[in-house]
């Protein structure tokens, strides 16, 4: 497995990069960015000159990741040439939120063989149901590992795009396959919320559509909750006060929602992921001590599921951290990746982006969910 990357920062164009690529022979080349460089029309023949034989993915962001930290409006390239492995790339294209189940297993179903080893997904950020996009590929994937994440806009809540080679679109789900014995995989994920308020039951609700709240209007009450000045800066502002699902028995969080839309004629709230009838749920809110600690502790997930020889390998560390925990850290959102390349080490690529839902599977399971508010790891190498 050999990796190289680049970078164009906010303020160079794909030109002022070395006229050679690093890896002209990578076969898979990951690539995230914001709404507005994925909108230059000339960004996918770019690619392609660097990259010629490479299948070349990617998404918009929140906010770009490498090992030296979080960038706005960046482009981060990262070229994968598998020596041992072999890849399979697929899409295809949503045509409602509510068929994101079908779409999964259809995209599962081509993928399917016994050598898989890992999928690595994005998808459209506001137009999947990304807890239903799950249940899809785990329903005909098994146990098998499915790491990435939903496409972002800053914050802005208007439109993300994803890329497959010459296509860059709104409402894509893409696909990567990696097959292979000499593929080793682990998965992270940790959150670091704190949930606040009195425990609330969900007793209206259709998938990721919240309509009543202890029998009460789902968004008035929420509201309430937050207060009036973030009430005024809703959906943008919600990403601070996510809801954490409290599961019977279970101590943890590990299932978080984020807000993405809200509907003042119906009172609802709209999330990342379902959000079914009986639930109970609480508010969260967090520092960013506790957010670096889950970074760190996502990190220390994937090393303990690795032999000492997995983790002195060249290895691709894809970090996929929500929008909402961008927002709280601020000017320090850098530390949690810094948190994260100290325990991986400098043997470890780093790529990804913030988004607004993760894909991985829950800590120290094979069970495929999203994840909000978390920091994930998706971590590969070859043997």
């Amino acid at each position: 497995m050999i990796i190289k990357q680049e970078a164009v920062t906010p303020k160079m164009g794909l030109k002022d990069l070395p006229a050679k690529s690093p890896l002209p022979t990578a076969n898979l080349v990951l690539a995230f960015g914001s709404v507005k460089r994925f909108s230059d029309n000339n960004l996918q023949k770019q690619l392609k000159e660097r990259y010629p034989i490479a299948q070349i993915v990617g998404c918009t962001t929140s906010g770009e990741i490498n090992a030296e930290g979080v960038f706005d409006d960046s482009l981060q390239i990262t070229a994968i040439m598998w020596e041992k492995s072999q890849q399979k790339v697929l899409h295809t294209k949503m045509h409602d939120m509510q068929s994101s189940f079908e779409v999964a297993v259809g995209l599962a179903k081509q993928l399917k063989a016994d050598s898989l080893k890992t999928v690595i997904l994005f998808s459209d950020g506001l137009h999947v149901n990304g807890s239903e996009l799950l249940d899809g590929f785990q329903s005909v994937l098994g146990d098998t590992p499915v790491v990435g994440g939903m496409a972002g806009d800053h914050a802005a809540f208007v439109k993300t795009l994803q890329m497959i080679n010459e296509t860059i679109s709104e409402n894509l789900v893409i696909a990567v396959g990696v097959y292979g014995n000499h593929l080793v995989t682990a998965n992270g994920a940790l959150g670091g919320w704190k949930p606040y308020g009195p425990p609330r039951k969900i007793t209206k609700s259709i998938k990721n559509v919240v309509y009543e709240m202890d029998g009460k209007p789902a968004l008035s009450l929420y509201k309430l909750y937050i207060g009036e000045a973030y009430a005024k800066g809703l959906p943008g502002s919600g990403l601070k006060f996510p809801l954490a699902i409290i599961e019977d028995g279970k101590r943890d969080i590990e299932k978080i929602r984020t807000l993405l839309a809200v509907d003042s004629t119906t009172g609802s709230l709209t999330f990342a992921g379902n959000v079914e009838e009986g639930e109970t749920v609480r508010l969260c809110q967090t520092t960013h001590d506790r957010l670096v600690e889950g970074a760190s502790g996502a990190a220390q997930l994937v090393t303990g599921n690795l032999t000492e020889m997995s983790t002195s390998q060249t290895g691709l560390a894809l970090c996929v951290s929500c929008v909402g925990r961008k927002l709280v850290m601020a000017e320090n959102v850098s530390d949690e990746i810094k948190a994260v390349q100290n325990i991986l080490g400098l043997q470890t690529t780093i790529t990804g982006f913030y988004s607004y839902g993760e894909f991985a599977p829950r800590p120290n399971t094979k069970d495929n969910v999203l994840h909000n508010q978390t920091m994930t790891i998706g971590y590969l190498t070859e043997v």
